[in-house]
């Protein structure tokens, strides 16, 4: 299956209310990026663990990095080059997750 980059109207409303929570956009890439702050380890573990089954059930996964209480996360679509439209789901269920 095929999945299409975001078109210029999908980014310009997708991605500005990402950008406007914290997400942005990777030098170099067609990418988006947030660092996640928790209070602990095991906060920071649960999250992921939660963020998980929802990247699972997208069957789209996140490239991230954790230590500590902070999660780094970058996502793109690979198969498509670039950001597509299971990136700004996984974005937004993500904030979610962390709210």
């Amino acid at each position: 299956m095929s999945i299409a980059k975001l078109t210029q109207a999908e980014r310009d409303s997708d991605l500005a209310s990402l950008i406007e929570n914290g997400w942005s956009l990777v030098d170099n890439r067609d990418a988006i990026a947030k660092t996640y702050q928790f209070c602990n380890f095991i906060a920071a573990f649960g999250w992921m663990t939660r963020a998980a089954l929802q990247a699972e059930k997208l069957d789209h996964h996140p490239e991230w990095f954790n230590v500590y209480n902070r999660v780094e996360v970058v996502l793109s679509t690979h198969d498509a080059g670039g950001l597509t439209g299971l990136d700004i789901k996984l974005a937004r269920a993500m904030d979610r997750l962390a709210s």
